[in-house]
């Protein structure tokens, strides 16, 4: 069994520290201690240090976000039931949160929020534009009309989102629960086929 390469257990480390702990929280010291890297390994891979280290996974767990979001976009046309749909949807983020005891909270947010690093804070930007985008491509393609499509994608986004908050602070799947309901009379008032 080999063991994961200096550069990837910095990425995956910062990852999981950074929904855990936010950008800011997550030291520089206890993330090389928790990769098993040493400041030579991060400096060899990320010249710029932890700014360019959390703007990597930044673009790492968009990507991971927006393949999932695609997924999903082409599968509501054809989607069993609203319900369903919105279950498989929201899993990806609820099941990591349930099964972590709600420590590991939204990586996304979190780099959004991290206002001394403009370049980490931009590219948590483009990815909310690039997911509402493939997402309201996906509504429009299941009849939602093409005006009500982007803003109803990026209120998706925005419930997501708010639920990982307040299921980590209630330490609670409730909120997810609730999104559900709205999202799915939200969504059959929009879908032509759903009504």
């Amino acid at each position: 069994m080999t063991t994961a390469r200096p550069r990837a257990r910095l990425l995956s480390t910062t990852i999981t520290m950074v929904q855990e702990l936010g950008v800011n929280a997550a030291g520089l010291t206890e993330l090389l201690k928790r990769s098993n890297a040493s400041r030579n390994s991060l400096y060899q891979h990320f010249p710029a240090g932890k700014g360019q280290l959390v703007e990597t996974a930044t673009k790492i767990v968009s990507r991971l976000v927006q393949s999932h979001l695609a997924v999903m976009a082409d599968a509501l046309p054809t989607a069993p039931s609203i319900e369903q749909w919105l279950d498989d949807l929201l899993a990806f983020w609820r099941e990591p949160l349930e099964s972590s005891d709600y420590r590991l909270g939204s990586f996304m947010m979190a780099a959004a929020l991290d206002e001394p690093d403009s370049a980490v804070q931009a590219a948590a930007g483009q990815a909310f534009t690039e997911w509402t985008a493939r997402l309201a491509a996906g509504l429009a393609a299941a009849g939602v009309a093409d005006a009500t499509a982007r803003s109803t994608a990026g209120l998706l986004l925005s419930a997501i989102e708010g639920a990982i908050v307040q299921s980590r602070a209630l330490e609670s799947s409730e909120p997810f629960d609730d999104a559900r309901t709205q999202l799915g009379v939200l969504l059959r008032h929009h879908l032509p086929q759903a009504g």
